[in-house]
């Protein structure tokens, strides 16, 4: 029996294909045939990695498909094609609302995405959200087959690898670092981020901000986001852009504390990534956030600028806060844990195999 997974891209470093790559040992380890296959397969991965679409032949109608879902493109019509059962994990899609301003064609893709959503409605017989947020998204739009909810699946061992020695030394060296890992991108919220620097740095002037991810795509929202913090004066926001893996791990292991205002996440892995290296967590609620949090970190419900920095300010010098923070969340980390979550989705893809839901 045959269980592979289908994605239009399969990226370095990118969480849903990170979650592939990892459901992919699993996948093998409990004895099925398995595979990933894309139509865009990044150079930066090993070879072998994963094969192209078209290679994708011989599937029987007891095999599985697995299909991510969180964009838009053609893959969601294609799968109209494999004569086999099929089960969706889904990533959730930025709304093209916050992309249409900077990246119209970025905007039109997710807007693409919604129809293919539509389109598979009726054609997958099982859904996996990663969150409770993905689920009732999928409620709302009329998603009549069994959904249950399956966080990504995280290696955290991984994230016991030998940082970057040069950034280690850089951002290693007793400053206050507020660190937000993610792509450079509108729903992101990037300059909320600034926004607040510019008030913290009056109370800790040395403080630097971290933005580490990549602007591809949206380079005018990123220029647009450095003229911001010139113009405030602010010497001290780093856009360290696309990095390795090593630098990201170094920029976690200097990180004094994880700041979030994103307006948009199915499950932000980065919030998780935090809580390993035990990074206090200050996050804006919004969609997924308070979920994947679970009562852990520090969680705001106004974007004020002058509010944000002072519980920054507060969680800086307040040791029993910081560590209740901390205690907080290497407790919700729990549930994230490999094992776990493997666990959990071993359970329900045997259960889907069986005919059990």
């Amino acid at each position: 029996m045959r269980v592979v997974q289908l994605l239009p891209t399969l990226s370095f470093g990118d969480a849903v294909s990170n979650d592939a790559l990892a459901l992919e040992r699993v996948i093998a380890d409990m004895g099925y045939e398995t595979g990933i296959y894309a139509d865009i397969i990044g150079k930066r991965l090993p070879a072998g990695a994963a094969r192209k679409t078209q290679k994708l032949a011989g599937l029987r109608s007891d095999d599985v498909i697995i299909y991510h879902k969180s964009t838009g493109t053609d893959l969601d019509y294609r799968l109209d094609r494999f004569r086999c059962r099929k089960l969706m994990i889904y990533h959730n899609i930025t709304p093209p609302e916050y992309f249409s301003p900077y990246n119209a064609e970025a905007a039109a893709l997710t807007a693409y995405g919604y129809e293919g959503l539509a389109h598979l409605r009726e054609r997958v017989e099982f859904c996996l959200a990663d969150s409770e947020y993905n689920k009732r998204e999928l409620i709302r739009r009329r998603f009549t087959c069994p959904i249950e909810v399956r966080p990504v699946l995280i290696p955290f061992a991984d994230y016991d690898r030998l940082p970057d020695g040069d950034m280690l030394d850089r951002l290693g060296d007793g400053r206050t670092n507020i660190l937000f890992v993610g792509r450079i991108a509108p729903n992101k919220r990037q300059e909320e981020l600034i926004r607040t620097f510019y008030f913290y740095k009056k109370a800790d002037p040395t403080a630097r901000l971290i933005l580490a991810g990549s602007d591809a795509g949206f380079e005018n929202y990123s220029a647009r986001l450095k003229a911001y913090a010139k113009a405030l004066g602010l010497e001290d926001v780093i856009f360290t852009g696309k990095i390795s893996f090593p630098e990201i791990l170094s920029c976690y292991r200097t990180a004094s504390v994880f700041l979030c205002m994103s307006a948009h996440e199915g499950f932000c892995v980065p919030l998780a990534e935090a809580m390993h290296f035990n990074v206090p967590v200050i996050a804006l609620d919004t969609s997924a956030v308070a979920g994947t949090l679970g009562g852990s970190g520090f969680l705001i419900s106004d974007s004020d600028p002058l509010l944000v920095s002072g519980v920054i300010e507060r969680v800086m010098n307040d040791g029993e806060l910081r560590q209740q923070l901390i205690n907080g969340q290497r407790e919700r980390l729990a549930d994230f844990s490999y094992e776990r979550i493997r666990e959990l989705f071993e359970k329900q893809l045997r259960k889907f195999i069986s005919r059990e839901l």
